[in-house]
């Protein structure tokens, strides 16, 4: 029994001698390639062996035939060792560098082929997935500067004549030369009234692009909701000469911010009036279905051409029939998105039949 200890010991110090000089090594080459260092384990592992041998035999517990026999062994697996440990080494820095390359084309990242140890393979995974994310991101991004483009200059195109109109009739005014100066006030007055209707959505929008859009939430019932919406909308319905029909509405219970769903129901039901002909329909509706309650405004517009659709929600977007006024600045349906998702909700529009449905689904109240 004392001999086998000794033996342990005698060899743990050897081993332990190769060990401090494989990691001094392997301190050393830390910055170089993960060939370097595989070989510097591998040789750390053989020459641990031998040294550990080695001290057992200097000891006096191996004969000389066997410690020669010890040492051939440990030799040819020194060889096959090191060999393997660089081919591993090669093959896993070929890996990296393959994985390297792709990595340069960050956001259009296509992962190398071939085998991969799991580490690389799930490196090359991870940055697969945030290659596609950025690639999307920078595509919302291009998206949201060409909006930004159209906004600013379809607002600059909406203020300038309506601005020009109002320096022209005040210039009429001061000189005295206007035919019917009470008729002027009046379309001064009007012409401010859309200018600052115009500034109201700017500002609303901001608010919800800011996450700066706060819910003030209350039950109510959404017959109470979409009858005061009807009810505001019949002036320009008639002036239009469009039917209002708010038949199917069920007294579902919801809870929302009343004044924001009422200007998200008034943006819907303007936009409907101003789009169907004379003598049209506009309809109502509010059910409840297994997504939650839908509220639905269906017009006579005669549809939406199906590239378009995609784009109804985006922030000054307008139809081709609707670049200039009333058409407005492409505010009104950005502000319904934006309001019924600061509800948890979602806004969708579909072509039906001799017109468009613009359908609103909100959660439903708990019971």
């Amino acid at each position: 029994m004392r001999d086998t200890l000794l033996i342990a010991l005698f060899a743990f110090c050897g081993a332990g001698a190769a060990g401090l000089l494989g990691a001094g090594a392997l301190w050393m080459l830390r910055r170089r390639s993960l060939t370097a260092s595989l070989t510097v384990v591998a040789a750390v592992a053989v020459t641990a062996m031998l040294a550990g041998t080695l001290a057992v035999a200097q000891a006096m517990f191996l004969s000389p035939h066997d410690l020669s026999v010890v040492t051939m062994v440990v030799a040819m697996a020194a060889v096959v060792s090191l060999a393997t440990a660089l081919l591993l080494g090669r093959w896993v820095v070929a890996r990296s560098r393959a994985l390297q390359l792709a990595a340069r084309d960050f956001g259009d990242f296509a992962a190398p082929h071939g085998a991969a140890t799991a580490e690389l393979a799930a490196l090359s995974g991870e940055l697969a997935a945030t290659s596609a994310k950025l690639a999307a991101s920078r595509e919302r991004k291009r998206a949201l500067e060409a909006s930004r483009r159209e906004l600013v200059a379809w607002i600059s195109h909406d203020l300038r004549t309506p601005l020009a109109g109002l320096r022209a009739m005040a210039e009429a005014l001061e000189d005295g030369v206007a035919a019917d100066p009470d008729r002027y006030l009046r379309q001064i007055r009007t012409e401010v009234e859309r200018l600052n209707g115009m500034v109201g959505d700017l500002f609303e929008l901001s608010r919800i692009h800011a996450g700066a859009l706060a819910l003030t939430l209350s039950r109510m019932s959404l017959y109470d909701l979409v009858g005061d919406a009807l009810a505001g909308a019949d002036p320009l319905a008639r002036e239009y000469g469009v039917r209002l029909v708010g038949g199917r509405v069920e007294p579902v219970p919801v809870e929302v911010d009343g004044k924001e769903m009422s200007r998200v129901l008034g943006n819907l039901l303007g936009n409907a009036i101003r789009r169907t002909p004379a003598d049209g329909t506009v309809a109502v509706a509010a059910e409840w279905s297994p997504d939650g309650v839908v509220l639905s405004v269906t017009d006579g517009c005669g549809g939406i051409p199906e590239e378009d659709l995609p784009r109804v929600f985006d922030t000054g977007w307008r139809g081709t029939h609707a670049r200039t006024p009333p058409g407005g600045a492409g505010l009104g349906l950005a502000i319904v998105r934006g309001i019924v998702e600061a509800h948890q909700g979602r806004a969708t529009v579909r072509n039906i039949p001799g017109g468009c449905r613009f359908e609103v689904v909100l959660p439903a109240a708990a019971s």
